[in-house]
């Protein structure tokens, strides 16, 4: 990545134009020329900034924290909507991890986008795999059939979790009406404290 001496580069965090410390070399997976595997390598500055410090400067071809190129990571949504991960990264050379968190980084970012504050009526379902050992708390809009909460957990500690998170996104969890669900009576509790003003109207 060329620059010329003394240029300054805007920082990640506050976008303050900062000199550059150093460079360092990052390596980043890019699609395949032909049926071979393709990488990009470049020396990427290191600003100074007088706020946060040491900062790794931000490059137009790749999402900041990621190894693949923004081409790449387009490829990985596509194959995904044809193929399972595991299939995906015996076909790409890759591990399943570094897949799993492109994927999971696209997602994180469309779900915060939704605007879920005028739901009223949810319902709550849990699974598990694993024989039993791993359970996975699904929470849906019972109008929409919209996703609002997908975590690992069940019962009281993944309504909590729900609960918490309507907060964090400025949602009044007491705005939800009702809840359809069969479950344990620590979902129940959890239900009862977490989305009722009173604690008794679930």
């Amino acid at each position: 990545m060329g620059f010329e001496q003394g240029h300054r580069f805007a920082s990640p965090e506050c976008r303050r134009a900062s000199p550059v410390h150093d460079t360092v070399e990052k390596r980043w997976r890019h699609m395949n020329f032909w049926q071979y595997r393709t990488e990009w390598l470049a020396r990427v500055p290191r600003i100074d900034c007088p706020e946060h410090g040491v900062r790794l400067v931000e490059v137009p071809w790749a999402r900041a924290g990621s190894g693949f190129t923004l081409m790449m990571e387009a490829v990985i949504w596509m194959l995904s909507r044809e193929m399972s991960v595991s299939a995906m990264a015996e076909m790409l050379k890759e591990q399943e991890p570094r897949l799993w968190r492109v994927l999971g980084h696209s997602v994180e970012k469309a779900y915060r986008r939704e605007d879920s504050g005028e739901v009223k009526k949810i319902l709550v379902d849990e699974t598990s795999s694993k024989r039993g050992h791993r359970y996975v708390t699904v929470v849906p809009d019972a109008e929409s059939r919209k996703l609002l909460f997908l975590a690992e957990g069940r019962g009281k500690e993944a309504l909590d979790a729900f609960a918490k998170e309507r907060k964090e996104q400025n949602a009044d969890p007491g705005q939800i009406e009702a809840i359809c669900m069969d479950m344990s009576p620590s979902s129940i509790s959890g239900a009862r404290e977490g989305f009722s003003e009173g604690g008794e109207d679930f």
